[in-house]
């Protein structure tokens, strides 16, 4: 962590899949990057909370948030009961010293959840000290012209009253969002930046920073200018990659990009 600015550059383990957790906080420490976010997902080290926290002591890298199980294929993860999986993502992040657990919005046909999830997130903050970061979402299109509105209370997070948000700029992408206007919108409830990339499509791209069309440098800048105290965690796709120098290279060149831009020095 830079002993200036006091924001960490963390590596997403979702920017090493399909290679597991553990290669994850490898790749993190190797590269020199500040910490880790781990996406608790189908690997089953992702979901064991002794192995965890055995990667972080192991490689010295630190868990700074946990990223619960709300995708499409992680509903089985931990059970099925929505708010059991955030509750065990605390439970995570308490054992592993991380202070945030990123949460997507519910999707529609969670109709009972999504009734009570603005008071919900709020009454877990209260009873476990954890920020439970909404993330921003989008909406669904098919083509580039039609969208579907997936997501209840809706996408865009800055609408609701959660006290803590995460901003991801692949999904601000999709949903056709300026990124500067949104983190604007957002305010001091800023908590957490998912930096990546995106070109404006349907698809969900977590490009590498600066490969894309949302000027990820002049975010950065901006959320420097404004005194952001937050977490910016690198969250990529990888998947594409032929050989580990090209994912090096993408995972070396998202963490050169966030100091350069940032002003974050090397540690």
């Amino acid at each position: 962590m830079s002993a200036v600015s006091g924001v960490p550059v963390a590596l997403s383990t979702a920017s090493t899949y399909p290679e597991s957790t553990a290669h994850a906080f490898a790749w993190a420490a190797r590269l020199g990057y500040d910490a880790v976010e781990v996406m608790v997902g189908i690997d089953a080290l992702s979901q064991q909370i002794s192995a965890v926290g055995e990667l972080s002591a192991h490689h010295e890298m630190p868990v700074l948030a946990v990223h619960a199980p709300c995708l499409l294929f992680t509903q089985r993860v931990w059970g099925t009961d929505p708010w059991g999986k955030l509750e065990k993502s605390a439970e995570m992040a308490q054992a592993v010293g991380a202070d945030v657990v990123v949460v997507h919005p519910p999707f529609r046909w969670q109709k009972e959840y999504a009734a009570g999830f603005v008071d919900g997130i709020a009454a877990l903050e209260e009873s476990t000290g954890i920020a439970f970061a909404v993330e921003n979402m989008y909406p669904w299109r098919a083509s580039s012209r039609r969208g579907m509105e997936m997501y209840l209370p809706g996408w865009d997070p800055s609408e609701e009253t959660y006290a803590n948000l995460t901003l991801d700029l692949s999904h601000a992408a999709i949903a056709r969002n300026d990124a500067i206007e949104l983190a604007d919108r957002m305010g001091e409830r800023l908590r957490h930046v998912h930096l990546t990339d995106g070109t404006r499509s349907a698809k969900d791209e977590h490009l590498v920073p600066g490969r894309g069309d949302m000027e990820a440098e002049a975010f950065l800048r901006h959320l420097a200018d404004r005194g952001f105290a937050g977490n910016i965690v690198v969250e990529i796709n990888t998947r594409r990659c032929q050989n580990a120098e090209e994912r090096e290279r993408d995972l070396s060149e998202s963490l050169e990009f966030a100091r350069a831009h940032f002003g974050v020095p090397a540690r």
